[in-house]
């Protein structure tokens, strides 16, 4: 406790008000009698005092403005430390700030300047309307509580379900059986509202599902598709470790075989959803061939263990974890059969560099749309911001990115339905749209001054989202070096050998 026990003190950081002053680990805090306290000959059984006058204007977490995060203590009256309440809560930021609209309530669209949607069918366009309409109603209120406490929001999951975009490509086992361009659009619409959404489908979806499709047998198609399809079960997938992240193809987890199946033997770094996934892909070399084959494990299997990696800046509602793999046994049936090297993967990561490639789109779609709106309500000088030719500029700037994305985005999904599509195409979009998109968010964060870095606004949580889209999926110099060799002839990924020292 800061100051000594006294139920009659409200203790307050760094603000000066009446009553003694306290000092405690080199900062000083002013304690002040609380109002309409009992006397001392109230009965034993302490009393409960009132919260601060500000906590009335707080939003409870069943009524008022959704959404607001770190907003919703326990009671609504500041945070505990030592055991003792100190400071006051933060006021929902529709009553702290009322000038403009936080993105809990998600602005209309107005980025697709270029009328991209007119090359979409209407089919597609139909999907993107109702995965739009769900996004913006069911996770837009929530988003930056759960970016805040980066915990993934469970409950939503049914939500994310109706949406009917698991599987993808997909066709049968319950799966949409979208078009490329399609799935490509409504991971847009997904990441325009929530980043972390949006990966959490991408590697459910676009990784573990579309390897089972592509790379599993019959049996485990029809045994595995269907629940994951209605996101009843979860997947997740699982290739980088710990010393292999560029170099993925130099995995050393392993796979022996033994009676009846294979232990799996290693550890696995940054697996999305693999804290509570219920099917894992898991990518390991075989320890009697050398060769990467692919298996499906179960949640719970003895030996398994994933922990989730804390700490980080972005996508903070996604559960990356670490696996530890401790001869952890799959049997023989939950081998996938079409996993046998290196290449048998590269179809998969077709698939879903495209998606990935869509997803900076997406965020700089919400930054934009989102900046649009704060300009025209929010006034300085007597004005709405966006009156200003600096502030013009920007948001032109912006909006040329994002027609650019979109249009390289939309040949990108063509050119891999008329099966044109190389490994350097599929590089170039998803490292050139990250770059772009990079200049997006940061000239939105610009925009918004100081609520620039308050995820209520989206911006400052798409700023940090973006990140490690830029890095995942191959990063941008990674990604930029695939093209490279594609259009020179020259695989350039390893250094140099260094050059006999002459004598």
């Amino acid at each position: 406790m800061w100051g000594p026990p006294n139920q009659n003190v409200f203790v307050s950081p760094y603000i000066k008000l009446q009553g003694k002053r306290e000092s405690r680990r080199d900062h000083y805090y002013y304690s002040f009698p609380l109002l309409s306290l009992p006397s001392s000959s109230s009965p034993a059984s302490p009393p409960r005092a009132p919260p601060p006058p500000q906590a009335k204007l707080q939003a409870s977490s069943s009524s008022g403005p959704p959404g607001m995060a770190g907003k919703q203590g326990d009671g609504g009256d500041g945070r505990e430390e030592d055991g003792a309440k100190v400071g006051l809560p933060a006021l929902d930021i529709s009553l702290a700030f009322p000038q403009a609209t936080p993105a809990s309530i998600f602005p209309p669209s107005a980025s697709d300047y270029y009328q991209i949607d007119d090359l979409l069918t209407t089919e597609e366009q139909s999907i993107r309307k109702k995965v739009r309409a769900i996004m913006e109603k069911e996770i837009a209120p929530i988003m930056a509580t759960y970016w805040e406490k980066a915990e993934f929001p469970f409950h939503a999951i049914p939500k994310l379900s109706s949406l009917g975009v698991a599987g993808g490509t997909i066709k049968g086992y319950g799966c949409p059986g979208l078009s490329i361009t399609a799935s490509a659009i409504t991971m847009a619409e997904i990441a325009r509202v929530d980043a972390s959404c949006s990966t959490f489908i991408l590697v459910h979806s676009s990784l573990a599902m579309v390897t089972i499709a592509l790379c599993g047998s019959e049996v485990q198609k029809q045994k595995y598709l269907p629940s994951l399809a209605q996101l009843t079960a979860v997947g997740c997938w699982a290739l980088t470790e710990p010393n292999h992240g560029s170099d993925a193809s130099s995995l050393i987890t392993t796979a022996t075989k033994v009676p009846g199946g294979w232990h799996i033997d290693g550890q696995k770094r940054w697996i999305g959803n693999s804290t509570f996934a219920d099917v894992l892909v898991v990518l390991a070399r075989n320890a009697n061939t050398k060769q990467l084959n692919g298996f499906i494990v179960r949640k719970g299997a003895p030996g398994l263990k994933a922990t989730k990696i804390e700490n980080k800046i972005g996508l903070r509602m996604v559960q990356n974890g670490d696996i530890v793999f401790n001869k952890v046994f799959v049997p023989e049936e939950d081998r996938l059969p079409g996993v046998n090297s290196f290449q048998d993967i590269s179809k998969v990561l077709a698939i879903s560099r495209v998606m990935v490639a869509w997803q900076p789109i997406g965020i700089s779609m919400g930054v934009f749309d989102v900046c649009h709106r704060y300009l025209k309500e929010r006034k300085q000088f007597g004005v709405p911001l966006v009156a200003f030719q600096l502030n013009q500029e920007k948001l032109v700037r912006m909006l040329g990115n994002i027609q650019a994305m979109l249009l390289v985005g939309w040949r990108l999904c063509k050119l891999y339905e008329s099966g044109k599509m190389t490994p350097g195409h599929a590089s170039l979009g998803k490292g050139w749209t990250s770059r772009m998109a990079r200049e997006v968010v940061s000239l939105g964060r610009e925009l918004l001054g100081g609520n620039g870095i308050l995820a209520d606004f989206l911006v400052a949580k798409a700023f940090c989202d973006l990140e490690p889209i830029y890095s995942y999926e191959g990063t941008y110099d990674i990604n930029s070096l695939v093209t490279g060799r594609e259009i020179t002839g020259i695989a350039s990924f390893k250094p140099a050998a260094l050059a006999k020292a002459r004598l």
